[in-house]
């Protein structure tokens, strides 16, 4: 793992050579020490093995990591100029509106008629055409023309960053374009085995989609059962999310093991009867569970779970001593192997974290308390795997989804039946097409939803806009690991360590939260069509923006900032309005904040001479006004020329090109970096 994070960051053309000769080295001088172990009495020399048996293994992590890069390759398709490529869908399309989006593999590139081979991957958005069936599917191979770009960073402050997204799945180009310019050829590049499964899945999703009345119902059953992503809406997500169980939705090693358990139940006869029967067992356990990771999409925490399962038969079939952490190191180093990216995934990292928590913390915790009654005891049973496996993804958890569920217990408690009757009855109905069923499968679904509704609705049910930073998570793991060995081995040095660590946290928490009360700040922020400036006060906004709060780009790009900021307080207006507050006046296209001015030219400036004494701070242009950058400056004294994105792209290039004459300093608020203004 090191190895890999190490080249992630390295990553270059040196660097892969010198870590494949170090790799080398160190495995030859190994190989050395293997042969000559008897001759020198190597077993005297545990730690000089140790150490070069971990520079191996630190080496192996960089060499593969920087093999996968693609851009490192001499025949990456960005290298050279190309007329057309040549591409196959290695993703399953996923259609959003009209747009349909799906990763490529792109296999060559057409240059004076001659077709070279290459490599790399896109994210194709393509325009569809509603007159006209685009009938897409993996595999199929096409040629499209060489109009892609690189994949933009986040601009602005709290911004998910996509682009570091779609690195961490070695994707740096994307390419938007419509369905007329595409030629999709007769070829198909799909492997037999994927293709087969996503056709059984679209299927069985198909299936459902018949016999489900209920859109949110059979939307939970694809996503819950076969791992369909489908159009689930923001109110069942976030009931999910905030209730803590947005697990149940993404195929996982709880869907696995329920599978598991039902296969267990089903072979049972082949127990009791001849070594064969047994092995007979074995193969079908094994087969059918990688059979429904397959398909169900073959995601890290699926693979985990598969493997894992995989290691732990065979480990009881050979009647061998199975230590939990091994396998799960084991599970890691196998799947790492196969992609060294998988180590950025969320799910990977979550995965295996809430394993861990279940094999070190489960156990403890169910024996911290007894109960005489069986169904208290198995209620605190399963409340002590959900409590193990919150407290070991609870660091990156907030650090990712800036949440925490605070009824986490009580909704998963509330889910584990109906999931594990949803799983049934649906299998149950794709194996035997029983569709009389639907019904009680439907109710269950949506007893299941408005259930997690209604938890998640309850007062202080989840704490939100929680924003940590990697020091904290770090101190948070750290204070987590000592203060659970001080409690399971009883030992006090663990427990303080763990104390210190927590007020550590809690000072860092603190002085964020005492920098919030005193902020003045302004944040003009970087939108693809829109306008957005907020004037900061304390825990207070003032927002100037043509967006509403329940757009997905105010929700995408201007939220997130506002949020990690803690402001909680947010007035909204646009660029018409007047207002005035005790730290603010907006009026006559004239904005005043503490010290800073603003003056906001639209086309109500068109040709017209500004008189002004007073110097600005900055100028603001919005929407294409027909003015002269120079005369602006020299008639507002102003520092900061700032254009917007509701400027044409014509208009902004224009603008840019003009202030540069007059050395004008020009901040772009389209395709460019925000701009954080700090007052104090």
């Amino acid at each position: 793992m090191l190895g890999i994070i190490t080249a992630y960051y390295t990553q270059n053309n040196a660097v892969l050579i010198f870590s494949f000769y170090a790799l080398l080295s160190s495995f030859l001088v190994l190989l050395i020490l293997n042969i000559l172990y008897i001759k020198f009495r190597i077993w005297k020399h545990k730690i000089l093995i140790g150490g070069l048996l971990t520079i191996c293994l630190f080496f192996t992590g960089s060499t593969l990591c920087l093999l996968k890069t693609d851009f490192l390759k001499d025949a990456y398709f960005t290298k050279q100029q190309f007329k057309a490529l040549r591409i196959y869908i290695s993703s399953e399309p996923q259609l959003n509106h009209d747009i349909l989006r799906f990763e490529a593999e792109v296999t060559g590139g057409i240059k004076a008629k001659t077709l070279y081979p290459v490599t790399g991957k896109l994210l194709v958005a393509l325009k569809t055409d509603s007159t006209q069936s685009v009938g897409l599917n993996y595999g199929d191979e096409l040629l499209i023309e060489p109009i892609y770009t690189p994949v933009e960073p986040a601009y602005n402050p709290a911004e998910f960053d996509f682009k570091a997204w779609l690195a961490a799945r070695n994707i740096y180009q994307q390419v938007f374009i419509n369905q007329n310019k595409i030629v999709k050829l007769p070829s198909n590049a799909a492997n037999p085995l994927l293709k087969y499964a996503i056709n059984l899945r679209q299927k069985q999703v198909d299936f459902y989609r018949k016999v489900i009345k209920n859109d949110e119902a059979f939307a939970v059953a694809s996503t819950l059962i076969l791992g369909y992503r489908a159009n689930l809406s923001q109110e069942t997500l976030s009931a999910y999310s905030k209730t803590g169980t947005i697990h149940a939705l993404s195929v996982s090693g709880m869907h696995v093991g329920i599978i598991y358990i039902m296969i267990n139940i089903l072979l049972l006869r082949f127990s009791k009867n001849t070594r064969w029967m047994i092995i007979i067992k074995l193969v079908l356990t094994i087969t059918l569970i990688w059979y429904y990771a397959l398909i169900t999409g073959l995601s890290a925490s699926v693979l985990r779970s598969a493997i894992m399962l995989s290691a732990v038969i065979f480990s009881k079939q050979l009647k061998r001593h199975i230590n939990s952490y091994n396998v799960l190191a084991f599970t890691a180093f196998i799947l790492l192997i196969f992609d060294p990216f998988l180590i950025w995934d969320v799910g990977f990292q979550l995965s295996f974290l809430a394993v861990l928590g279940l094999i070190a913390l489960q156990l403890p915790i169910y024996r911290s308390l007894f109960f005489k009654n069986y169904f208290l005891d198995k209620i605190w049973a399963t409340s002590a795997v959900s409590m193990s496996a919150q407290i070991t993804t609870l660091p990156l958890s907030i650090y990712y989804f800036h949440q925490f569920p605070v009824y986490f217990i009580i909704s998963n408690l509330f889910i584990v039946i109906p999931v594990i009757l949803i799983m049934y009855i649906g299998l149950a109905m794709l194996i035997f097409k029983i569709s009389w069923a639907a019904p009680i499968f439907e109710y269950i679904i949506t007893f299941t939803n408005e259930g997690l509704k209604w938890i998640a609705d309850l007062p202080f049910s989840g704490l939100t806009s929680i924003f940590i930073e990697r020091w904290q998570v770090w101190a948070l793991s750290l204070f987590i690991i000592f203060i659970s060995i001080g409690l399971i081995q009883k030992k006090a040095r663990p427990v303080i360590c763990a104390l210190c660590l927590l007020l550590c946290f809690q000072i860092g928490d603190a002085h964020q939260k005492m920098l919030a009360e005193k902020q003045r700040k302004i944040i003009f922020f970087t939108l693809r069509k829109n306008y957005a400036a907020a004037f900061i006060n304390s825990k207070e906004a003032i927002l100037v923006t043509d967006l509403n709060p329940l757009e997905k780009n105010y929700l995408f790009f201007v939220k997130p900032a506002l949020e990690q900021y803690r402001v909680n307080e947010i007035k909204f207006i646009n660029w018409k309005t007047d207002t005035a507050t005790k730290y603010l006046i907006k009026s006559n296209h004239q904005i005043t904040f503490y010290d800073k001015s603003l003056i906001l030219i639209d086309s109500d400036f068109n040709h017209k001479k500004i008189k002004n004494e007073i110097p600005f701070n900055y100028v603001w242009l919005h929407q294409n006004p027909k003015v002269d950058i120079s005369t602006l400056h020299e008639q507002l004294k102003a520092s900061t020329l700032l254009i917007d994105a509701t400027n044409k792209d014509f208009k902004i290039t224009e603008f840019e090109n003009e202030a540069k004459k007059t050395n004008f300093r020009t901040h772009l608020l389209k395709r460019n970096d925000a701009l954080l203004v700090s007052l104090n």
